[in-house]
């Protein structure tokens, strides 16, 4: 490697590590949504908007902290037709990128709406931790081939930075909950003690697996089981 691009590689790990104590200083979810599409587009060469496809339950994509009306716009196209970078992104598990949109041909249902809009070039990223895709983080720009094979790498490791610091934020605000309920998670706990025959780290454990199975959170599988206990 030559030393302009020794030079490059430090700059650009200075810069993720900064974006990564950014991110994970911010107080909740949505302000780390936001601080994430916000460094998206002042650091990711070419990108002029920026949003995150979110995966909620029941496989449900909601388009959140848009930094314009246009990302929302895109966006509903992409779930209205089942197309675009960022369905493929979430799906696929890869990154993709388009160089003009007015020449693309993978998306037919959803090219001709997108190119109304003015935008040329997306690319999309796949966020993930482990095997959990929560959504993907795409981006926009109305130049023709705003995304290089570069930026596609660099935007690689924003990704993967943005990823940790919105799972972690996520599982800080359901902690958080998780205290807040904790007065009928410990009801919850102490049915299952007594109908089980199990300990406490037992039926907590039952209640933890009980929410990743179904996919409902913690306080409310435990709600649910203090209000119907009777009915079981």
């Amino acid at each position: 490697m030559t030393e302009p691009e020794h030079a490059a590689t430090r700059s650009l790990s200075a810069t993720l590590g900064a974006i990564a104590r950014t991110l994970q200083s911010e107080p909740d979810v949505n302000s780390t949504l936001a601080a994430i599409v916000k460094a998206a587009v002042n650091h990711v060469d070419g990108a002029e908007d920026a949003g995150i496809s979110l995966v909620e339950r029941g496989c449900r994509i909601r388009t959140v902290a848009p930094t314009s009306e246009i990302v929302v716009t895109i966006d509903e196209v992409q779930y209205r037709t089942g197309e675009g970078p960022c369905m493929d992104a979430i799906a696929d598990h890869q990154a993709y990128r388009t160089g003009d949109l007015s020449t693309e041909t993978r998306w037919p249902g959803f090219t001709p709406e997108a190119i109304a809009t003015g935008v040329r070039s997306m690319l999309s990223y796949r966020l993930f931790v482990t095997d959990t895709t929560l959504g993907s983080l795409n981006l926009y720009s109305r130049r023709v081939n705003a995304f290089s094979e570069q930026t596609d790498d660099d935007g690689r490791l924003f990704a993967a930075h943005a990823a940790i610091a919105l799972v972690g934020a996520q599982t800080e605000a359901s902690l958080r909950i998780a205290i807040e309920h904790r007065d009928v998670i410990g009801m919850a706990k102490g049915i299952l003690m007594q109908r089980h025959d199990v300990d406490a780290v037992q039926a907590f454990r039952m209640l933890v697996e009980s929410s990743q199975s179904t996919n409902v959170k913690l306080y409310e599988v435990a709600d649910w089981l203090v209000t119907h206990r009777r009915e079981l």
